[in-house]
C-alpha cells in the first residue's frame, strides 16, 4: 500500500468513526463512562496484580469498591445538594430584591462616576434577566431529568456501566497488547511514542484534575457550611466540581458565595471576609500544592483550548460530548504538536532540505 493509499485509508477510518459517534451518541454514555472508569482504575489493578492478586479478582474488588463509594456519595450528598439548590432558587427573587434595595444605589453611583448610566429602569432589567436564568435552568433540568430517555440513561449507568467497566478493566492490558500487535510495522515506534505522550497528558489532566475538583468541592463545601453560609454546601460543591473549567468554577463560586454572604451577613463584615477567605485559601492550595503535585506541566492544555473543547463537544454531542471533549482535544493537541514538529523538519519549512518522495 502506497503512502497516499494509507492516508486515504486513515481518513476514511476517521470519517466513519466520527459519523458513528454522531449517529450513536444517545447510547454512548454508559460505555464512555465505563471506559473512563477502566482507564482511571487501571493503575490500581496493575498495582494489585504485581503483588500477586489475580487480575479478575483485583478488577472485581476495585470496581466493587468504586461503585460502593460512588453510591454512598450519591445517596448522602445528592439529596442535600438538590434540596439546597431548590431552596436557593426559591430565595433568588429575594436576593434580587435585596440587591435592588441595598446595593444598586451604590453601583449606580460608582457607574455614574465613570459616565455610565444605569438609572433606566434597572429593576425591570434585573427581573427580566432573572426570568431568563430561571428558564435556562428549568430547560437544563428538564433535559437532564425529564422523559423516558433520561430514565433509560440512569438505568443504563446503574446496570450497564459496572458490567462493561468490569470487563474493560479486566482485559485492559490484553486489549492494549492486541492493539499494539496491529500497528503498522514501519510506524509502530512513532505511534507508541505518541500514545505514551497522550497517556501522560490524559493521566495528568483526567486523573489529576479529578482529584483537584474533588478536593476543592469538599474544601469549599465544608468551609462555607462551617461558616454558616446559606446554601454553602451547594455553592461549594458546585464551584469545586466545575473547577476543571479554568477560572470558571472558583470565579462563579466566589461571586455567588460573596453575594449570598453580603445578603446574609450585611452587618457582619467579618463573616463576609471569612467566606472570601475560603475561596482564597482554596485557590492558594490548588495553585501551590495540588496543581504542581497532581498535574504539573505534563498536560500542556491551554485554558482557551479547554473552554473551546467543552463548548464544541457540548454543541456536537450534548452531555456525552462534554465528558469526552477535553480528553479528545488533549489527543488532538498531542497529534497537532507532533505534526508541527514534523513540519519544522520538512522541506516546506526548511527549503534546503530535500523533499521526501511520496510513493
Amino acid at each position: 500500500m502506497t503512502r497516499r493509499q494509507q492516508m486515504i485509508a486513515w481518513m476514511a477510518i476517521i470519517v466513519i468513526t466520527f459519523t458513528l459517534l454522531i449517529v450513536l451518541r444517545d447510547m454512548l454514555l454508559p460505555f464512555i463512562a465505563a471506559m473512563a472508569i477502566a482507564y482511571l482504575l487501571d493503575p490500581a489493578a496493575d498495582w494489585m496484580e504485581r503483588r500477586g492478586v489475580r487480575r479478575w479478582l483485583a478488577t472485581l474488588l476495585i470496581i466493587g469498591l468504586f461503585f460502593v463509594v460512588a453510591t454512598l456519595i450519591v445517596v448522602l450528598l445528592v439529596p442535600l445538594v438538590s434540596d439546597q439548590f431548590a431552596k436557593f432558587m426559591d430565595h433568588l427573587p429575594e436576593y434580587v430584591a435585596w440587591f435592588n434595595q441595598r446595593l444598586l444605589p451604590y453601583v449606580q453611583g460608582v457607574a455614574g462616576s465613570f459616565g455610565i448610566d444605569l438609572t433606566h429602569d434597572p429593576k425591570t432589567a434585573l427581573a427580566g434577566q432573572g426570568e431568563q436564568v430561571m428558564k435556562v435552568v428549568g430547560g437544563v433540568l428538564t433535559g437532564l431529568l425529564g422523559g423516558g430517555q433520561a430514565i433509560f440513561n440512569v438505568l443504563s449507568l446503574l446496570v450497564i456501566t459496572p458490567v462493561v467497566g468490569f470487563y474493560l478493566l479486566r482485559d485492559w492490558d490484553r486489549m492494549i497488547a492486541q492493539i499494539n500487535d496491529y500497528l503498522p510495522l514501519d510506524h509502530a515506534e512513532t505511534i507508541r511514542e505518541q500514545a505514551r505522550e497522550i497517556d501522560k497528558v490524559l493521566a495528568g489532566f483526567v486523573r489529576g484534575q479529578m482529584l483537584v475538583c474533588l478536593f476543592l468541592a469538599a474544601f469549599y463545601g465544608l468551609g462555607l457550611t462551617l461558616f454558616g453560609l446559606q446554601f454553602g454546601l451547594f455553592i461549594g460543591i458546585t464551584a469545586g466540581m466545575i473547577s476543571f473549567i479554568p477560572y470558571v468554577g472558583t470565579t462563579l463560586g466566589f461571586v455567588v458565595g460573596i453575594g449570598v454572604a453580603i445578603a446574609q451577613f450585611w452587618n457582619e463584615p467579618v463573616w463576609i471576609a471569612a467566606v472570601a477567605g475560603v475561596f482564597i485559601v482554596g485557590q492558594m492550595i490548588e495553585g501551590n500544592v495540588l496543581h504542581p503535585v497532581l498535574i504539573g506541566d505534563r498536560v500542556g492544555l491551554h485554558p482557551v483550548w479547554i473552554m473551546f473543547a467543552l463548548l464544541a463537544g457540548g454543541s456536537l454531542f450534548g452531555f456525552v460530548g462534554i465528558l469526552v471533549s477535553v480528553p479528545l482535544f488533549a489527543v488532538i493537541g498531542v497529534l497537532a504538536r507532533f505534526t508541527l514538529e514534523r513540519y519544522r523538519q520538512s522541506y516546506l519549512y526548511r527549503p534546503g532540505a530535500p523533499p521526501k518522495k511520496i510513493e
